[in-house]
């Protein structure tokens, strides 16, 4: 009988990935010949990702921020990290200028803010995963596409 043997940070770190809803796969392959006498996991062949939303590829936009986006921005920062982050694009939208701001988790709604910061609508999330239905338009409409923010955390 084979005993397992896991160095404590090891175990350490699976107990953390455990609090952070981090699922850990462990590849099966079975060796070529003979007996496995270290760690048989391959190295990674890819970057590593916990960031569910794809990276775009896009300048940050920090010019002419409104006031109360620059304050909308310190309350998210003064709360914990989300999974995904938190970003906040500019558009056109209807002839006027719209800031979105993804939904934090799950079955949240994302938030689109006029330039005064008033809620226009949620285009996205929720039970349903439309929102509430206001701006069901918003994703075929929307032009102009700018990255304003997303949480650097």
């Amino acid at each position: 009988m084979r005993r397992l043997f896991i160095p404590f940070t090891a175990l350490a770190l699976l107990l953390s990935a455990c609090q952070q809803d981090v699922v850990v796969n462990t590849p099966t392959t079975q060796p070529s010949e003979g007996f496995v006498s270290q760690p048989d996991t391959p190295a990674p062949t890819s970057t590593n990702t916990v960031d569910a939303v794809p990276a775009r590829d896009m300048r940050l936009d920090s010019t002419a921020r409104p006031l109360w986006l620059r304050q909308h921005i310190q309350g998210i920062l003064a709360t914990r990290k989300r999974n995904p982050i938190i970003r906040i694009m500019r558009y056109q939208y209807n002839d006027q200028t719209v800031y979105y701001e993804s939904a934090p988790c799950c079955d949240q709604q994302s938030t689109v803010y006029d330039l005064k910061g008033n809620i226009l609508c949620h285009p996205e999330g929720g039970i349903t995963g439309k929102g509430d239905g206001q701006c069901a338009n918003f994703n075929k409409r929307r032009t102009n596409e700018q990255l304003v923010w997303q949480d650097p955390r």
